[in-house]
């Protein structure tokens, strides 16, 4: 009997073994309570954005101007913690472009849309044949310049009626595209039953590994992208100042808040879906060090208070947005390679690296 109580008291003071998430419900997780919520905020904030459009044109004012700004910001953070999920409905009919057409390393898209303002060119103010236009004039980036751009202040004014038209059609056409994604979600024997239940007869998930390794590399190269899109373009370095127009939504002066948005809609995919404790006990500690190094980028992002141009020329900012990079970078590597490693998986190549 005693030695039975001996046996008995170590059990309980043994510390537990690791409980590792099942694949099965990490796929579940990611798509039922990441995805799809995401995609129905994505839809619900473009539908405010088309709403105050409207209403910016039909009743110019102080106060419809500003309710429509507000409507970009949470429209345009609401994409920003989806738009690494490049698979699926957001991947097909140049969405991706047509949401946000970036990077634009030529000004194609501020030339075009320019352009359109000038000769007010009536096809780009009607939803359905602004579709036919170029994808870089008819997202975010239009709708941006057409708020906050050269010329802005003319929304409050007669002569300005082209272009509030011009800035509607393309409010509408995000919202479209918006609504076009969540169904595109939803539907039956679409893309979400294809990666929560991958079956070897489809062309595109056919194991769990191969769904789960869809995850993790959207993870990882959405950390690559949001680095190298939309932080390193402006930072100074050794061969060149601060470019702050070129950052994202510099006009705006967004553009840290949308860091933060795709930060933060890559770390609750991984936080919640349970990807990093999908692995051996070995590797469990994983979860807490991606975790930490997400909680370093907020940190980061947190002390750059002040807008772009300004934040590049503060060295405690710079020094916090450069510490930025460096924080990017580990999570790259914890992501792409540790954990895909710990999962037994493969992430391939880059989507930035041209291959």
């Amino acid at each position: 009997m005693r030695l039975v109580l001996i046996v008995l008291m170590l059990l309980a003071i043994a510390p537990a073994a690791a409980q590792t998430t099942p694949v099965s419900q990490v796929l579940q997780t990611a798509v039922t309570q990441v995805i799809r919520p995401g995609m129905l905020e994505f839809k619900a904030r473009a539908s405010g954005l088309r709403i105050a459009m409207n209403a910016l044109c039909t009743v110019p004012s102080e106060g419809t101007m500003a309710i429509a700004r507000g409507q970009f910001r949470q429209a345009g953070l609401a994409y920003g913690r989806i738009e690494f999920l490049r698979i699926g409905p957001l991947m097909e009919d140049n969405r991706v472009d047509r949401l946000l057409f970036w990077p634009d390393r030529k000004g194609i898209g501020l030339k075009q849309v320019q352009a359109i303002l000038a000769t007010a060119d009536e096809t780009a103010a009607s939803l359905d044949t602004l579709r036919g236009k170029s994808v870089a004039a008819q997202g975010f980036g239009a709708l941006e310049f057409v708020l906050y751009g050269t010329g802005a202040e003319t929304l409050l004014q007669p002569e300005g009626a082209f272009r509030c038209a011009y800035g509607r059609a393309v409010a509408a056409n995000i919202a479209q595209i918006a609504g076009e994604l969540a169904a595109g979600w939803f539907a039956p024997g679409g893309i979400a039953d294809h990666l929560t239940v991958p079956q070897a007869a489809f062309a595109d998930y056919r194991s769990e590994n191969e769904a789960l390794e869809e995850l993790v590399g959207l993870l990882s190269h959405g950390i690559e992208a949001t680095r190298d899109t939309r932080l390193n373009p402006f930072l100074a370095t050794a061969e060149r100042a601060a470019r702050p127009k070129e950052a994202l939504f510099w006009r705006s002066g967004l553009t840290l808040e949308m860091l933060r948005a795709n930060v933060d809609g890559m770390r609750r995919l991984l936080g919640v879906s349970g990807i990093a404790r999908a692995v051996a006990q070995k590797d469990a500690g994983l979860d807490n060090s991606i975790d930490f190094e997400f909680g370093n980028a907020v940190r980061a992002l947190d002390l750059v208070t002040s807008p772009v141009a300004e934040a590049v020329a503060d060295d405690k900012q710079v020094a916090a947005l450069n510490y930025l990079v460096i924080v990017t970078g580990s999570l790259q590597a914890l992501i792409g390679e540790q954990l895909s490693a710990a999962l037994g998986l493969s992430v391939g190549f880059s989507s930035l690296d041209g291959d």
